[in-house]
């Protein structure tokens, strides 16, 4: 029964986590706006601020950002074979998100005391999870076997640069900037972890004795 069991966990990882909690988080980054405070605007705020310090049911969106922290370095780890580099800035990804959910961002309602330390702290780990993943980005194009695929991964870093740029420089669209980008980063994510055997360049040889 032990036996069984196991199996199905190790089958259920190796069928990745990602696809389902991407599709969590469609729906929460979408629907949740509609039981926020009145302030929240899907078009101006982030989906940190539906995580903020006193944001009604902003424990659902930090739960999700926990989930997809978790489940890239879940997926990273079981996809990445041996490329080590790859992991550790995917773990330095997923551990920074989860760590925005536990550190939230002050609230958009003037006057309400917050926690100066904690939104402090969402913004260095925002940071770093923005950064990270530019990182691997361009980090996974060097382990991509064909053209097409290497320019995928320089684009995807791109654009990531771009909306962050636009984030901040725009932000009377920040929503929008920061939806799609969540929305493109994690679905390119996907792509690469899950097309691993036909799209990474392997430099070891196979035994075909073995």
């Amino acid at each position: 029964m032990k036996i069984h069991s196991l199996a199905n966990v190790t089958k259920l990882i190796k069928l990745g986590f990602l696809p389902g909690v991407y599709i969590l988080m469609l729906l929460v980054m979408f629907i949740l706006p509609f039981f926020s405070v009145d302030e929240y605007s899907m078009v101006e705020n982030t989906t940190s601020h539906l995580g903020a310090q006193g944001a009604p049911y902003a424990w659902v969106m930090n739960v999700v950002f926990a989930l997809l922290g978790i489940a890239t370095i879940i997926d990273g780890w079981v996809r990445l074979s041996n490329y080590w580099l790859h992991k550790v800035v995917l773990t330095v990804f997923g551990i920074s998100l989860v760590l925005t959910a536990i550190f939230q961002h002050a609230p958009i309602v003037p006057d309400i005391e917050f926690n100066v330390l904690e939104d402090d702290l969402h913004s260095k780990f925002a940071t770093i999870t923005g950064f990270s993943f530019t990182f691997f980005t361009i980090s996974a194009a060097f382990i991509e076997s064909t053209k097409r695929r290497k320019v995928i991964a320089v684009g995807m870093a791109i654009i990531a640069i771009f909306l962050s740029m636009l984030i901040f420089n725009v932000a009377t669209l920040a929503g929008v900037w920061q939806r799609t980008m969540f929305i493109i980063m994690f679905a390119w994510l996907m792509y690469f972890l899950y097309s691993r055997t036909e799209g990474f360049h392997y430099h070891t040889t196979y035994n075909s004795t073995r």
